[in-house]
């Protein structure tokens, strides 16, 4: 069997019930279970089972990222996918604090699956399809709501390394959603689908699995808002998946979530970036000409960066950081290779 990790940012106290929970289960189907902390972490912090990681342990780690990448920002999390790849694991799975895992969280995955496919549809609101009510997904460009959807079509089997599951009671939908809407709300209705070439939905870093051939997509921004970093690394990915022949898989809820305390309207302010780029920057992604192949997947990735930053939404910063964790993932799956 692949070797797994489960991986975690958060600020939380070790007394979080759902700490817990994470390490139980995951000593118990010998899965590796790493948490990344941040500058406001607490300075004692231990659970059985749990390889947690304080900035200043995050700085002994043999990794160009960790000596420069910035605190106080979600993306310190992609030091969490450089040691569990450092550690071998081939799959990767992510979820965060405030995310309660069902059974089916645990159930074993394959990177091939069975579901209805969309290709050539531009914009498809995903959720429509678990649900009766109208919801959007975090990151949906606001200007695609109204657009009608397309049917499903019969299911076939699709090669989906990147697999992204939803959440109940408390789902990962915008500040308007929240400030407009109520909840909480479950997806009701049991499905899969997969989004293939010139289609797109966002994906998150909340209840999302990954396969070895996709861990270099993993790479999470840090010159940007917190609340578009997993965003526009979802649309990034995408685009760099149309060209190695791979899906994106999105399935029904497999967590829920008792949602952290925050604040919407600042929630607000740190989403307006989206709310006025999302649908361009894929517009400009999907006009770019990169190469085919997962062998060209880090050429296309500076490519994908390049051309956010010269659209102005990320800050020149980034590729430094970009660099870098290209470089520690090269190293470190060479290192893996050579290990076996």
């Amino acid at each position: 069997m692949s070797k797994k990790a489960l991986i975690i940012t958060s600020i939380a106290p070790d007394t979080l019930p759902v700490l817990h929970t994470y390490a139980k289960e995951c000593k118990q189907r010998d899965i590796d279970y790493i948490v990344i902390g941040d500058t406001k972490s607490p300075k004692e912090f231990n659970i059985e089972g749990c390889d947690y990681w304080s900035v200043e342990k995050q700085l002994t780690l043999p990794f160009e990222l960790a000596k420069i990448a910035p605190t106080k920002h979600y993306s310190r999390k992609n030091l969490g996918y450089l040691i569990a790849i450092k550690n071998g694991c081939e799959e990767i799975q992510e979820t965060d604090d405030d995310n309660l895992p069902y059974e089916s969280f645990w159930h074993t995955k394959n990177v091939e699956q069975m579901a209805s496919h969309f290709v050539n549809e531009g914009w498809v609101n995903v959720y429509n399809y678990f649900t009766d009510e109208f919801i959007w997904a975090r990151g949906y460009p606001l200007e695609e709501l109204q657009k009608n959807q397309p049917e499903q079509i019969t299911p076939n089997w699709y090669y989906c390394p990147i697999q992204q599951g939803l959440a109940d009671k408390n789902p990962d939908i915008d500040a308007i959603y929240r400030l407009t809407r109520s909840l909480p709300i479950s997806f009701e209705k049991i499905n899969n689908l997969t989004l293939g070439k010139n289609t797109w939905h966002p994906f998150n870093s909340q209840n999302t699995y990954w396969f070895k051939e996709a861990f270099p997509l993993l790479y999470l921004p840090s010159y940007c808002s917190f609340r578009m970093t997993d965003i526009w690394r979802s649309y990034v990915a995408q685009r760099i998946a149309w060209e190695c022949d791979w899906s994106i898989y999105y399935h029904s809820p497999t967590v829920w979530q008792e949602r952290n305390e925050h604040n919407l309207m600042a929630d607000f302010e740190d989403e307006i970036s989206g709310y006025k780029n999302n649908f361009n920057i894929c517009k400009e992604l999907q006009e770019l000409t990169l190469k085919k192949g997962k062998e060209n997947i880090f050429e296309n990735l500076i490519t994908c960066y390049k051309k956010l930053i010269d659209i102005g939404v990320i800050a020149k910063e980034e590729l430094t950081l970009l660099n870098a964790w290209a470089n520690d993932i090269k190293a470190t799956l060479i290192f893996t290779m050579l290990k076996k």
